[in-house]
């Protein structure tokens, strides 16, 4: 007991004892299934039966004609997905954090706006395949047939379904984004948009050369988690689809065909390898974006 004592009141020992906890959950949730996932990855596992196998897991991917398809799709949705939920929320959260309207209506509506977040997905997947439904009674459909067009088969074709499969990400995120970047933009202090005003700068000049600047660290954030997200995204699209199989494989991702491939065929080697390189990927690019935007230098100068 007196050996314990010494040890919790010590000041040496404080620090190491304060970030036990984190170090101990990095270990046992991350770090170790993650070296494990490496070395299944290089193995053949057969009813509970592994054997080493080297790289001929990672061969089989590279020839396989699906993860390349599987890759693409994810790859789309990415990009896709950052190229509407950062620009969108940026602009309608500049208009929030204006002084034109109400501060009431504008509550509301930042209000109205993260309840999808707070949706769960299985649900929202049910209600967005209703509204894309190919019949003539879907929402789309009706919208469509006010336009003297046939009814679509959204979910049919693959343009369609990823129409469906943004507008869903558009639904639960433009909120959260929107909040990420109000509250960066509510950190800027408001002498700079004071001395620009003094200085004849219009709204718009001090978007570009004051908002924009000093927002940076956030985009980056969020461009950083959009990357994760775009290639990780799995659930969306299995509602959507009613499950895994799409018409020819137009809502697969590689989410999606770690399941098919781990779960629906059994081949948790295989579908190791398919994680890790999923890793691989989204590091690369994430490391990539960080680098180039400078965020490493500051932290370094600093």
């Amino acid at each position: 007991m007196v050996v314990l004592r010494r040890l919790l009141y010590s000041q040496r020992a404080a620090p190491y004892l304060f970030i036990a906890p984190f170090v101990i959950t990095l270990l046992a949730f991350w770090l170790l299934p993650l070296a494990r996932t490496f070395l299944m990855s290089t193995q053949e596992v057969v009813f509970g039966q592994a054997a080493f196998i080297g790289l001929d897991n990672y061969q089989r991917l590279w020839e396989d004609r699906l993860f390349w398809k599987a890759m693409f799709n994810s790859a789309r949705y990415m990009v896709l997905t950052i190229a509407l939920l950062i620009p969108i929320p940026l602009v309608l959260a500049a208009l929030i954090n204006s002084k034109i309207g109400s501060e009431r209506v504008k509550a509301v509506f930042k209000a109205s706006m993260f309840v999808p977040a707070l949706t769960s997905v299985v649900v929202a997947g049910i209600i967005f395949r209703l509204m894309f439904a190919e019949t003539g009674t879907g929402l789309m459909n009706q919208i469509v047939g006010v336009f003297g067009l046939d009814p679509v088969r959204w979910l049919r074709i693959d343009t369609g379904g990823l129409i469906a499969l943004l507008a869903l990400a558009m639904w639960r995120w433009t909120g959260v984004n929107i909040l990420y970047f109000l509250a960066g933009m509510q950190a800027i202090p408001e002498e700079y948009y004071e001395a620009a005003t003094i200085d004849g700068a219009s709204k718009l000049q001090q978007f570009f050369h004051i908002t924009l600047p000093n927002l940076k660290p956030t985009i980056v954030y969020v461009t950083t988690i959009s990357v994760y997200g775009g290639l990780a995204m799995f659930l969306e699209s299995f509602m959507l689809y009613r499950g895994n199989a799409s018409p020819n494989d137009q809502g697969l991702t590689v989410v999606g065909y770690l399941y098919r491939r781990g779960i629906e065929q059994n081949d948790p080697g295989f579908a190791s390898a398919v994680g890790v390189v999923l890793l691989v990927v989204i590091m690369t690019i994430n490391l990539t974006f960080l680098t180039l935007s400078g965020t490493f230098k500051k932290e370094s100068a600093r």
